[in-house]
Formats: C-alpha cells, sequence, structure tokens
C-alpha cells in the first residue's frame, strides 16, 4: 500500500482515466473473432452447429448488405450477437451475462456486430435533379377549374402527409380521432359534408393523411399490447407494441365515406410520402428479445398481407431496430399491390425522398466494444509519448511481447507506471501529470468529433414502387432536419453541425459534404463554417446552398454547389435568426425567424417573428430586399418548427400566411398587485411579397383574441394551416375553425364553418368489423 500512496490526487486522476485500457485491450486475445457465415454459426436450417458460446465479431469495412434466409437464421444471428456480448463481459468483469450492468457502468448503448454476408446487394440508380419547393397542382376531377395550393413540400413531385389537405373543392381536417370533410368552394356555399369518428383506441389520435383523388390514406400509431410467451415458459407475457395504420378510405361521395383497406403495420409512424399513385410508409419497431425477436409484419383483420424480407448491414448498428418501409398502389387500390422491407438498423430519426430514392438518416451511436479499442489507442497515443523514454521503451517492450499473457500485460505496464512516478520529484510528476490530463483532453475532444456522425442510407424505388437498397454512407456531425439533405443528379448534398467539448477546449460550427450517390462516398467538403455558432436553417436550392448560423447576429451564407468542392461565395450580418429557408425565385430566398436585440447582459433576447427576403443576385454580396417583424417577446409561429405550416405563392394569387401568436411577455399587474395571466392572440399574417417592395401586410385573420390561454405556456404555437382555391385564403385552427378570405380585396371576411364538437352523431366508415383492434 506504501508504494500507492506517492500518486497523491493527480496520480489517482490519471489512474482512473487509464486503469482499465490495457485490460480492455487484452480480451482480444482470449476470444476469437468468427462470422455467421462460419460452420460454428448456423446450418442450413439456421440453427446453431459446432461447439462452444458463438464469438465476438470484428469491425470490417464492406457497406454490403444480405438478407436473412429464415426466421431461425435471425434468431441464430441475434443468440450470437448476445452471446458475444456475454462473453465479452465475462472475460471483462468476471461475471457471466453482466454486459447490461457494463453497459449502464460505461453509459454504451447495446452492440456491434461485423456478419459475413451470404450475399451482397449491388447497383444503384440516378436520378434528375429536382428543385425544392411547391408545386401548385390542378385536380381534375374537382368540380372547378381553379388553381389550388398543397401542402409546403420540399421536393416537387414528392407529396408530404399533413393533417390538413385539399382538391380545390373540399377540405379534410383531422382532429383527434375525427375526419372532417367540408364543401368550402365557393365560399358562399361552404357547409359540412360528412364528420366520420374513426374507432381508434381512447387516448389515441390521427396523425397525418395523404390525398389521392378520391382516396384518402389516413396515418396514426396505435399503441396496443401483444403478447409472448418467454422461453420456457407456458404463459404468454404483455408487451407494448405499437402498430402504424393506414387506413384507406373512398371519399368519391362525400357524404360517405367507405373503408377500403386497413392496413396495420408493425411499429410505430415514422413518416410518409407520395409519389405519383404510390405511398411510402417509414415505420420503427424494438426488436424486444434477442432470442424472440417480434419481427414487423403487415395484417389486415386476421390475414397476414406481407411479412418484409428483413436485411442487416456488414457495417455495425451499435442498436438494434427494425425499420420497414412499404410501399402501396393506390392505383389499385382494391388489389393488395403491397411491396415492403424490413432493414435491421438503428431507428429511423430523419427522411429526405426524392422521385428516385428515399434517405434514412440517423445518429450513429458508438458500438459496445468502442471502449476497448479507443482506450488503448488513447492511453498509447496520449499517455505514453510524454512518459520518459525508458518508462516509453518498457512499456512497448512489455505490449509487443507475445509470450506474456494479454491477462497480465496492463499488471506490468502499471507497474511501470508506479515506479516511474515513484522516481519522480513532485514538482515534476505535477507537470506531467498536467500534460497528460491536456493531452488526454485534446485526444478527447477529437475522437468526439470522429465519433459524432450522421449515417445516410440510400433506398432506390423502382418505376413499380420497389423498393431497392443501394448503398449506405457516413458524415461527420449531426443534421438540423430534413432541410439539411439534397439530391442533385448523381450527388446528394449534406449540411451538419459539429459539437464538441473537453475541460481545456470546444468546438462549434458547420460543414456541408458532397456525397457520389451511387455509393454514398463522399467526393467534396467544406468545413469549419462560422465557428462558435450554431447552424439554424438550411436549404438546398439547385446549385446553391443557403445557410443560416446565429450567435448574436444572422450570418446568411451562400455556398456554391455547382463543383464538387463547396465554397462560400457570400454572406450577409444581420441581428435575429432565420429557422426556415423557403426559395422565391432563382435570385431570391425568403426567411423567416426571430428578431433580436442585446439584453444587455452579453447575450440577445427575442423581439418578435421576422420575414426578410434576401436578394442573392449578386451572390458574393446578398443583401436585403425587404423584412417585416411581427412585434412582441412571446410571438410565435409554427413555420419556425413545421414548415407545413406556410403557404406561399408568388403568382396569383401573390400570398404568403402564417400561422402566428401572440401575448405580452411582459409581466402584468393588477393594482391591488395580482398576477394577470397574458392574453393570448391566435391567427394568421397574410403577406404579398415581391423583388420591388418587399415584404408587404395585406391584413391579418384572427381566430381568437382577448384570452387568457395557460395553455400556451405549454403548448406554443397554434397547430394550423391555410390554403387558397382561387383567389380565396382558407385558414383553419385544428379540430374548430375555417375562415375564407378574399386575398385581393383586402382579405375581405367570406364567411366561415365551424368545424369543431357539435355533439351530433357521428357516423363511422364501414365496415367497421373489418378494421384490427
Amino acid at each position: 500500500m506504501a508504494r500507492y500512496s506517492m500518486y497523491g490526487m493527480a496520480g489517482i486522476g490519471i489512474a482512473a482515466a487509464i486503469g482499465f485500457v490495457l485490460i480492455l485491450g487484452s480480451i482480444g486475445g482470449n476470444i476469437a473473432a468468427k462470422g455467421p457465415g462460419s460452420p460454428a454459426f448456423m446450418g442450413g436450417n439456421g440453427t446453431t452447429t459446432g461447439g462452444g458460446a458463438p464469438a465476438v465479431l470484428t469491425m470490417a469495412s464492406s457497406q454490403n448488405i444480405a438478407k436473412f434466409s429464415s426466421l431461425d437464421e435471425l434468431r441464430a444471428f441475434l443468440a450470437n450477437v448476445e452471446a458475444g456480448r456475454n462473453a465479452f463481459s465475462t472475460a471483462l468483469t468476471g461475471i457471466p451475462g453482466s454486459f447490461e450492468a457494463y453497459q449502464v457502468r460505461l453509459g454504451v448503448t447495446d452492440s456491434d456486430v461485423r456478419p459475413t454476408p451470404p450475399s451482397t446487394l449491388e447497383g444503384g440508380t440516378t436520378s434528375a435533379p429536382s428543385m425544392s419547393g411547391k408545386a401548385l397542382t390542378t385536380n381534375e376531377n374537382s368540380q372547378n377549374a381553379n388553381v389550388f395550393s398543397s401542402t409546403n413540400n420540399q421536393v416537387a413531385g414528392v407529396d408530404e402527409p399533413d393533417f390538413v389537405k385539399n382538391d380545390g373543392k373540399y377540405a379534410y381536417v383531422l382532429s383527434g380521432d375525427k375526419l372532417t370533410i367540408s364543401d368550402v368552394y365557393p365560399p358562399e356555399n361552404a357547409t359540412i359534408v360528412s364528420k366520420i369518428g374513426l374507432d381508434i383506441k381512447g387516448g389515441q389520435y390521427l396523425q397525418e393523411m395523404i390525398l389521392n383523388n378520391d382516396t384518402l390514406v389516413v396515418f396514426y400509431t396505435e399503441y396496443a399490447q401483444d403478447y409472448v410467451i418467454p422461453q420456457y415458459e407456458f404463459a404468454p407475457q404483455p408487451i407494448s407494441a405499437p402498430k402504424t395504420h393506414a387506413l384507406l378510405l373512398d371519399v368519391s361521395d362525400r357524404a360517405n365515406p367507405k373503408t377500403v383497406h386497413d392496413y396495420v403495420v408493425s411499429g410505430s409512424y415514422d413518416d410518409a410520402r407520395m409519389i405519383g399513385d404510390r405511398v411510402y410508409l417509414v415505420t420503427t419497431s424494438d426488436l424486444y428479445s434477442y432470442r424472440q425477436p417480434l419481427v414487423p409484419k403487415i395484417t389486415e383483420s386476421s390475414r397476414t398481407v406481407v411479412a418484409p424480407d428483413i436485411y442487416y448491414f456488414q457495417n455495425p448498428e451499435p442498436y438494434y431496430n427494425f425499420n420497414t418501409v412499404t410501399s402501396i398502389d393506390l392505383a389499385n387500390k382494391d388489389d393488395d399491390i403491397i411491396d415492403s422491407k424490413t432493414f435491421m438498423m438503428n431507428p429511423s430519426s430523419t427522411l429526405y425522398v426524392s422521385q428516385d430514392n428515399i434517405y434514412i438518416a440517423y445518429q450513429k451511436y458508438l458500438p459496445y466494444n468502442y471502449y476497448e479499442q479507443s482506450s488503448r489507442d488513447r492511453f498509447f497515443a496520449a499517455v505514453v509519448p510524454l512518459l520518459p523514454q525508458d518508462a516509453q521503451d518498457k512499456i512497448k517492450a512489455v505490449d509487443s511481447d507475445v509470450s506474456i499473457p494479454a491477462s497480465d500485460k496492463w499488471d506490468r505496464i502499471a507497474t511501470i507506471l508506479e515506479d516511474t512516478y515513484n522516481g519522480m520529484g513532485e514538482s515534476e510528476k505535477k507537470q506531467l501529470f498536467e500534460k497528460i490530463q491536456k493531452s488526454l483532453a485534446d485526444y478527447d475532444s477529437q475522437a468526439q468529433k470522429d465519433a459524432t456522425k450522421t449515417v445516410i442510407h440510400r433506398i432506390a424505388i423502382g418505376p413499380n414502387g420497389e423498393i431497392d437498397y443501394k448503398a449506405r454512407g457516413e458524415v461527420p456531425g449531426r443534421l438540423l432536419n430534413q432541410f439539411s439533405m439534397d439530391e442533385s443528379g448523381n450527388r446528394f448534398r449534406v449540411a451538419t453541425t459539429v459539437e464538441y467539448y473537453s475541460p481545456y477546449a470546444q468546438g462549434l460550427y458547420s460543414n456541408v459534404y458532397v456525397l457520389d450517390k451511387e455509393d454514398m462516398q463522399t467526393v467534396g467538403k467544406l468545413e469549419k463554417i462560422q465557428p462558435g455558432e450554431t447552424m439554424y436553417s438550411t436549404r438546398f436550392i439547385g446549385d446553391r446552398l443557403y445557410l443560416v448560423t446565429f450567435q448574436r447576429v444572422d450570418p446568411f451564407f451562400v455556398i456554391d454547389l455547382s463543383q464538387d468542392t463547396p465554397k462560400v461565395l457570400g454572406a450577409l450580418k444581420l441581428p435575429g435568426y432565420s429557422t426556415y429557408l423557403h426559395p422565391y425565385d432563382e435570385d431570391h430566398v425568403i426567411g423567416i425567424g426571430k428578431d433580436t436585440k442585446d439584453n444587455g447582459y452579453g447575450g440577445v433576447v427575442p423581439t418578435g417573428v421576422k420575414l426578410a427576403l434576401f436578394d442573392v443576385s449578386d451572390v458574393a454580396n446578398p443583401k436585403l430586399a425587404g423584412e417585416y417583424t411581427i412585434p412582441g417577446q412571446g410571438t410565435d409561429s409554427e413555420v419556425l418548427f413545421e414548415h407545413k405550416a406556410l403557404l406561399f405563392s408568388k403568382e396569383k394569387p401573390n400570398v404568403l400566411s402564417i400561422p402566428v401568436t401572440k401575448y405580452d411577455a411582459e409581466n402584468q399587474y393588477a393594482p391591488d398587485g395580482r398576477y394577470i395571466p397574458p392574453k393570448v392572440w391566435r391567427g394568421f399574417y397574410v403577406f404579398g411579397t415581391s423583388p420591388d417592395s418587399g415584404i408587404m401586410l395585406k391584413g391579418t385573420v384572427e381566430h381568437s383574441s382577448n384570452v387568457t390561454d395557460s395553455y400556451y405556456y405549454y403548448g406554443g404555437a397554434q397547430v394550423s394551416r391555410s390554403f387558397y382555391i382561387g383567389n380565396v385564403l382558407y385558414t383553419v385552427s385544428a379540430g374548430n375553425l375555417i375562415k375564407m378570405n378574399d386575398i385581393n380585396n383586402n382579405l375581405a371576411d367570406l364567411g366561415q364553418l365551424q368545424i369543431g364538437s357539435t355533439g351530433d352523431v357521428i357516423k363511422y366508415p364501414v365496415p367497421l368489423d373489418a378494421q384490427p383492434k
């Protein structure tokens, strides 16, 4: 014990940082690496063969994908993963089966494996670039020839789901468990055609829908129980297993919608898109048990419609989850024309869809054995070079001596460290520890940057809606949202933020990466844009990226993407920031965000919602062509975090509409000292835009005012949408009210339609017995 007292507190800190490094490193010599394609993994029927527990699987650099041939093969693969974890834990701790506790102690989740696949999929497709923006459509089946607005979609020709849709005559609104269909054009004859209560469980709600001519596809997640019989038990046990409903309604008779199909897909609803007559649905589900995984399926009533093939990757994923991509043909809705595939990987978090590809992106997590290798590398890279030369030589000799058992190496290295420290004076030892601590901090900072990555999978869409996995790529940093990704020709562009911290340094900056779409490998990059500032919004438009960062002012960057190596063309700095960017034309971009001012203490406070029109005709010197601020520190808009809340058209009609919530952020008190809660105004601000005149307020549409609403503090901005048919502006408060105003006549009132609760009897779609419970 006496010799350890010489460490002092600083020495204990270093020992804590590096003490288990070579213990971890020694494990590799005691566990053989063998893939599931070997004879010891599984036989032809998917059962395990050979003797002993399956081995820990090692990492490789291939991006191949393979398909499980049977459920037994999937189970055997997962059993191999679980056995590898337990073997790793036993070698590390000496306690069998304690890997989960070890994970909790280290703060690491789940495992990382690298199988050798029985087969691989190769190939790829290319597609023409598409301009992001809103498409104006005309529904040939509607009873009028007016142009009407669609959902504010990111990619032209790729429709996104929402809770409000219209077809140029009828408006469809989801609220709670109800669907309201209203005849809204012409406005003077507006009326509710039908209000349908859908048979869903109490406390759950309809989420989004897609409209395809006379077919409405409604999505919602049912949080229900499923039952499994645990291994070697006899009684079924309940587990929570969310299921996503894709409810196809025939609304050709708006007064009497009919249920065509109620497809139930395993997992929670993630997102959906529609291209032509095909709907693409993404759901995510847990495995629940590595021994008895709940594999995804698509059912209707008591029948299984599709049992998707399940694919896995040679690139490891440290946390396994089922991501199911399902394609549904709406042109032949009476038939079950469905393609569905499941990919075992991390849960989908961000979705980008072009007309040719589905891109699923998520933050990459570290594998369970990451710290085994990285801790050893950390020790030899950051600590050993700072030690006296003789200590370095001794440690390297021990490390390279194959005659020494791996489990004994750290004991010998620890003894060398102790002897080295004991031979130093206190001042010399203190200086060494300070250098080591800084070296470790620098190493950790770089490792943290390297470990923060986004994984992106490309899944091709075939000519008949087929789903075909193509490639996987990685980029440093994290995504902001779906607008951080874009496809253009044979390139895929990504904008990310890198953020890291250590005791000696911190980093925060933005990056842009260009990937070859075919294999999703990086071919160009621009890194460390505006260090110290956070990315607030991005928009890819043609060969340019418009990017906004913020700390105290709003740098609006114009970035050239005409070549594989991006470059900054120009920047404009303004007070405030934009959280959403929208294309106006090739020379102008609209920004919507918050205006700010200094708070007098070195920070900033918001002063209202700001709309800005940026002129980028001179890319080297972008300028402000117009702006408008809706004042109030508490003013907010749903557009700041949900692009579907924006209505914009620069053609006829010239309209930009956003939902707004205003309240007085300053505390108010009565003469007797009682606190007066703020009164909330909710409605829409409606503007016209032009490069010559900037942003001009047409007027406001009020939905509620002078109401003390404590919900504001918890719910923020209202859930609202607006759309137009011809020159009529329709503003919708979900579950409450549709207002109609003349866009070209100072927003003159054309009437309103109450769509809230009425107490009337609600008709349900039929047949009810076809809907799974």
